[in-house]
């Protein structure tokens, strides 16, 4: 007889404080990163790297802080549904923004 697996009742994955604070640095180094280009002139492209260390961030954060790395597959596929949703809205958002000043340019 082949037993049910209960999703409630997977096994859980224990993390242990090494790694958590290896993702704290990481983090810490980042922001310090994300400081310090601020004071850089880069032009247009401050606020393109500044938002690509948060995605950075907020990534190591979902993945560790939140257990997505160790969940299962339909966890990380909801997780994934979101953010395909939310770029989605950004992106019909930013098309709305550009095409307003289509004459201007």
């Amino acid at each position: 007889m082949s037993e049910k697996i209960d999703p409630e009742h997977q096994e859980q994955h224990i993390v242990g404080p090494p790694v958590y604070l290896t993702i704290l640095l990481c983090l810490l180094v980042l922001t310090a990163i994300t400081t310090g280009v601020a004071f850089i002139d880069l032009g247009v492209f401050n606020a393109v790297i500044a938002l690509a260390i948060a995605c950075l961030k907020a990534s190591l954060v979902v993945l560790f802080f939140m257990h997505i790395k160790y969940s299962s597959r339909l966890l990380k596929m909801t997780v994934l549904a979101g953010l395909f949703t939310f770029m989605l809205l950004l992106t019909l958002t930013m098309t709305d923004y550009i095409s307003r000043a289509w004459g201007m340019w």
